[in-house]
């Protein structure tokens, strides 16, 4: 059964009332499930971490091919190499190595995830429809007087493709971010106050989450 969201007008079509758009109650109109989502993020977050870290082991480590000193009668221990890790310049016992942090997320379960929280973002108003955002010119006060009368001054703008403009108004405002349908994540939209998509991106995040 659709579920029809009004439409917000913007400044330069204030004098219009808003319309209406139909999506779909299976991406936008179903039950919050926390533990699923805290599930996802985490992974995508885990996915983002880099672990490119290295440490090197005393067979790692440059020289140390001869034995320092003799086995017996110099009255020190025993010592094979001085690349040991009891040696200054030696290799470290146990080093760290690169680590891959990702966790596997099933594309169902990533999809599930990410209409809860479309779903729970409309049950909290906190979902804005513009029919459509575009600028002339890259000018924060702009798109700042744009934002200010719809109270969205902390929100994700999702539009259905990169705009230039946009995106380097956008990057004064410190709450203001944006990005494309395409690349929406779960982080981004649990991340920011309000989410504000025009018309055709919604309709493209209610194609793609059927």
């Amino acid at each position: 059964m659709p579920i029809n969201l009004p439409v917000t007008p913007v400044i330069k079509d204030a004098e219009s009332s808003p319309d209406m758009i139909s999506v779909s109650d299976t991406a936008f109109g179903v039950a919050f499930n926390e533990s699923l989502v805290h599930q996802v993020v985490v992974a995508y977050q885990a996915g983002g971490r880099q672990g490119t870290r290295a440490q090197k082991n005393r067979s790692a480590v440059r020289g140390g091919g001869s034995k320092p000193w003799r086995q017996k009668g110099s009255g020190r221990a025993r010592a094979g190499t001085i690349r040991s890790p009891l040696f200054r310049g030696g290799g470290r016992a146990f080093p760290a190595s690169t680590r891959d942090f990702s966790q596997k997320v099933n594309r169902k379960m990533y999809r599930a995830a990410m209409r809860s929280i479309l779903s729970e973002l409309h049950r909290q108003e906190r979902l804005i429809v513009v029919q459509a955002l575009s600028m002339s010119e890259p000018k924060t006060r702009v798109l700042s007087e744009i934002l200010k009368p719809i109270d969205a001054l902390q929100c994700l703008i999702v539009l259905p493709e990169a705009d230039r403009n946009i995106d380097l108004s956008s990057r004064n405002l410190p709450e203001v971010s944006v990005s494309t349908s395409q690349s929406l994540n779960p982080v981004s939209l649990i991340s920011h106050e309000k989410v504000i998509m025009t018309a055709e991106a919604i309709k493209a995040v209610d194609r793609a989450l059927q």
